[in-house]
C-alpha cells in the first residue's frame, strides 16, 4: 500500500508526483479502481499501465502536480 502524503487525495485522471523509496520521484497518472478494487496508474514518462498491488517497492504520493 501507498503512503499518502497528509491531505492527499488521489481523483481518476489527475497526475501526481510519486517519490519511489530510491528517491526517485515520477510522475503518474491515476486511472481508478477495476471492478475487484484494484487501483491503476500510468507512468507519464514509459506510458506503462500498472496495479498498486504489482509494485514491489515502497513509494508515496507527495501531491498533485497542477496543470495537468
Amino acid at each position: 500500500m501507498p503512503e499518502f502524503s497528509a491531505g492527499a487525495e488521489v481523483s481518476v485522471g489527475r497526475v501526481y508526483e510519486v517519490e519511489l523509496c530510491s528517491g526517485e520521484r515520477r510522475q503518474w497518472r491515476y486511472g481508478g479502481e477495476d471492478a475487484r478494487g484494484q487501483r491503476w496508474w500510468r507512468d507519464i514518462e514509459s506510458d506503462l499501465e500498472f496495479s498498486e498491488a504489482s509494485l514491489m517497492y515502497a513509494w508515496r504520493v507527495l501531491g498533485e502536480l497542477s496543470g495537468d
